[in-house]
């Protein structure tokens, strides 16, 4: 009998013991309710969504253009509650959006531009749009409006009274090599904050853990003079002349550079008529490195060969910086913190029609990947100076701590800049993969306005990772370059 009642002392021990702890504390009860409300929120806002992100996809404004499409997001954000400041860091499409008061104080970027040169219906066959000169082949018709989306459901559960702190969504244009986001962090408009949060469209589920490269771009005019080239060639001193050999020079520099550099260039003017010495010719380049001191170094070599250039072919040069970029830092502690808010979402699931879809599109693509990749969230993985790719994001986590998703709105094997990317875009496809970004974003925000330790421990690592480094933008005191398109 006493080991009878022993024993069930134990179980009654064990039972007391095993419900504690199970039993989910206040705090953590509130923040999984808030995220549940999020998503729900969000879940309803996507048909809304996915019209505001296809109306972009149509409208397709390059950097710095981007009236329509920063009107609509500005619209939706004031309608919300938001106080938003237009025109910021001297650029008429770039705006910041707030609501709330206090710390802490969370940011999330939002892009909207389009690519020259490449437009697509959305169709899987190769199919231009006559008449259309620019296509969202990087996906950023769906990148700003999850951003604004996942605002709107921050702002909801702080006037709701389920957070405190102030959230701001970052309008930030030209992305696309004008570098727009950097006018914005040399202004100080990020000073305030205590983490920013961003992603990107792409064909994958996963945070981003990789750097980017920097990039410092130029435009490179030469002037000479004109002349008849059949009957007075020796009256005339060709500007062409002077890109083509500049092009010459670099391209034989790429052997004595560190081969982890890229550069690329296109000739953006380069006369009108055969028979007419050009007087004035221009040539587009950028320079990328993972480091960003090699990238001034090597863009000064550049420079080099463009006076070397123009001394030969008796022309003259100046030069105008288009942009300049920093290396993007990772921050683990808010990657890990994002990855399970991933993984809580989860994936992007095709119906058949869709499949159908990708089947078709697929034959098309230099590698086509399992269309499953989609549905699948891809483990922390940090590799170091992996990227190809440079972005404006990247001055920014030079800022203030950042963190950032991909989200799969393409096809499994869609390259970046394709017309494969615009055709997805303008999919449901696409919109299925931006409202797996809007809640991740939707929920890491929460986290942070809910979890100070997180904050602070995001802080010390993106301290240590800064070092003693003083941010200086790489394209220097310019204004931004507005016409860079034209």
């Amino acid at each position: 009998m006493k080991k009878l009642f022993l024993g069930a002392m134990l179980f009654l021990s064990f039972g007391a013991w095993a419900q504690k702890k199970t039993k989910v504390d206040p705090v953590t009860a509130q923040i999984n309710a808030n995220k549940e409300t999020a998503i729900n929120a969000l879940n309803s806002a996507y048909d809304a969504d996915k019209k505001t992100a296809l109306q972009i996809w149509d409208y397709a404004e390059v950097g710095y253009k981007e009236v329509k499409s920063a009107a609509l997001h500005i619209q939706h954000l004031s309608d919300a509650g938001f106080a938003v400041e237009t025109g910021v860091a001297g650029i008429p499409t770039a705006f910041v959006a707030t609501y709330g008061t206090g710390s802490p104080v969370i940011g999330i970027l939002a892009e909207y531009d389009a690519l020259p040169g490449i437009n697509q219906s959305a169709s899987a066959e190769r199919d231009p749009i006559v008449g259309k000169n620019a296509g969202h082949a990087c996906g950023h018709h769906l990148f700003g409006t999850a951003s604004v989306s996942a605002g709107i459901a921050i702002k909801e559960l702080i006037a709701a009274g389920k957070l405190k702190g102030t959230i701001k969504v970052y309008g930030t244009p030209a992305e696309e090599g004008g570098s727009g986001k950097v006018f914005l962090v040399r202004e100080g408009l990020f000073n305030n904050l205590d983490a920013v949060i961003h992603w990107h469209p792409d064909d994958v589920n996963a945070i981003t853990t990789t750097s980017a490269l920097a990039n410092k771009s130029a435009k490179f005019k030469f002037y000479g003079i004109s002349a008849h080239a059949a009957a007075a060639p020796d009256q005339g001193r060709s500007a062409l002349d002077a890109v083509e050999a500049m092009d010459n020079m670099v391209n034989m520099m790429r052997e004595h550079i560190p081969q982890e550099t890229r550069i690329h260039y296109v000739i953006t003017n380069g006369g009108k008529a055969p028979n007419v010495i050009p007087d004035f010719a221009e040539v587009y380049y950028y320079v990328r490195h993972p480091k960003r001191k090699e990238v001034v170094d090597i863009f000064d070599r550049v420079v080099k060969a463009a006076e070397g250039a123009a001394l030969g072919t008796g022309t003259t040069m100046k030069y105008d910086i288009i942009g300049g970029t920093h290396d993007l830092l990772i921050n683990k502690t808010l990657a890990e913190t994002m990855q399970a808010n991933l993984e809580k979402v989860g994936g992007v699931h095709y119906t058949e029609a869709e499949i159908a879809f990708a089947k078709k599109l697929q034959p098309t693509m230099v590698a086509p990947v399992d269309l499953a990749t989609a549905t699948v969230i891809k483990p922390l993985s940090y590799i170091n100076e992996g990227n190809s790719g440079s972005t404006d994001v990247g001055d920014v986590s030079y800022a203030k701590p950042t963190v950032g998703l991909r989200a799969a709105t393409w096809v499994p094997g869609t390259a970046a800049h394709s017309w494969q990317a615009v055709a997805s875009g303008g999919t449901e496809i696409g919109t299925k993969g931006m409202l797996v970004a809007s809640k991740t974003m939707a929920l890491t925000a929460i986290d942070l306005m809910s979890n100070p330790e997180l904050i602070k421990k995001a802080t010390e690592e993106f301290t240590k990772s800064i070092g003693d480094y003083k941010y200086k933008a790489l394209l220097g005191d310019i204004k931004p370059a507005l016409n860079y398109r034209d």
